[in-house]
Formats: structure tokens, sequence, C-alpha cells
């Protein structure tokens, strides 16, 4: 009698495991698709370029060389944050596309 209980206590113990391994199995396989999140974009991309200054009606030479001046720094500077803005978008999409 003491084996059929040493059988059944072995029987119930298998049966144990055999339920803990199919419900790990069945936990890990999931059908649901994970996708990463987007990235925020960089702070520097966000800000809009400024406008450019227009001559005034009697401006003298003076202030078309400052205003000259003055429009084409804030235009390259410009340029440069959104060259940099496009190549960070590039890069990031890369690696969105890449993740499976």
């Amino acid at each position: 009698m003491n084996e059929r209980r040493e059988g059944a206590g072995s029987f119930v113990l298998v049966a144990l495991v055999l339920v803990f391994v199919l419900a790990m199995l069945m936990g890990c396989s999931t059908t649901v698709p994970v996708k990463p999140k987007w990235p925020d974009p960089p702070k520097y991309g966000l800000k809009p370029c400024p406008q450019l200054l227009k001559l005034r009606e009697d401006a003298k030479l003076s202030d078309v060389a400052g205003t000259v001046i003055y429009n084409y720094s804030t235009y390259y500077e410009c340029a440069v944050r959104n060259d940099a803005w496009i190549e960070w978008y590039h890069v990031q999409k890369h690696i969105y596309e890449g993740v499976k």
C-alpha cells in the first residue's frame, strides 16, 4: 500500500511539474507584436527658423550691409540646424526599422 502512495505522490509531482512547464511555455508564446516607441525629436529640431530682416525704403548702405550680414548668418544657422534634424531623423528611422 505504501508503494501505491509513493507512486501516486511521484505522479502528482510529475503532473505539477508538467503543468508548470506548460504554463511557462504558454506565457512566453505571445502573438501580440511588440512595437518600440518612436523616439522624441531633439529640442533643436522643433525650433522654427526666425524671420529674415527686410530693408526699409530709406535704408542707407550701412543698413544694407548689416541686414545682409544678419540674414546670411541667420539663414546658415537655420540651415545647419535643419540638416542636423534631417540626419537625426534618418538615423532614428533606420534604427527603428531595424528593430524586429
